[in-house]
């Protein structure tokens, strides 16, 4: 094979190569057409901002963003909601989206505490909810359903257990996990809301 074929051949292979790079980055979630779940969510009954009751049949048909925080939080989780209030703005006017935010807290973030929080934010509590809840279903969530913590931060004693993870779940309309995001990384959150309304034309 001579020379100027095989730089053409290398040639080649370099464009087509630079032409996905190039889609990885304009079309956010270009490369996880075909990634099989994660994981998939599992029963759960956590009461909302407003005393209501709710399962994963109110996630059932819709695009979900799940994260983790506590509204003592001085730390990650002001900057982790502050980016997921973008996706929200982007995102509220759609009836198959919704965000499902869980307490780390559930001793100090009861109810009325989480309504105050929801209030402060001036979200809709139907496309923004906040949940509360047992503390082991809730952590037992974020590590076996929604697999945004390692099982193995899992303590015997469940008073020293402390979940804290600036980690965002995207599900989708069947329920299935298909993709962690770092809630403090813009950029991930850009991907996250293209990967979002690809699944809403699903």
């Amino acid at each position: 094979m001579s020379k100027k074929r095989i730089f053409y051949i290398g040639f080649f292979v370099v464009l087509v190569l630079s032409f996905f790079v190039v889609l990885a980055k304009v079309i956010p979630g270009f490369t996880h057409t075909n990634t099989p779940p994660i994981s998939r969510v599992q029963p759960f009954a956590f009461l909302n901002q407003n005393g209501d009751t709710v399962t994963e049949k109110n996630m059932q048909g819709k695009v979900v963003a799940v994260n983790f925080f506590f509204t003592t939080c001085k730390g990650i989780c002001p900057r982790m909601n502050n980016n997921m209030r973008s996706l929200y703005d982007q995102f509220k006017s759609e009836p198959d989206f919704m965000i499902v935010s869980h307490t780390c807290d559930p001793e100090i973030d009861s109810v009325a505490r989480l309504k105050r929080y929801s209030d402060s934010m001036h979200v809709n509590p139907a496309k923004w909810v906040f949940l509360t809840g047992r503390k082991d279903s809730l952590y037992n969530m974020a590590r076996f359903s929604y697999k945004i913590d390692d099982p193995a931060n899992n303590r015997r004693n469940d008073t020293d257990d402390f979940l804290h993870t600036q980690f965002v779940a995207l599900i989708n309309k069947k329920g299935d996990v298909i993709q962690i995001y770092d809630g403090l990384k813009p950029s991930e959150l850009h991907q996250l809301a293209g990967r979002v309304e690809k699944l809403l034309k699903e």
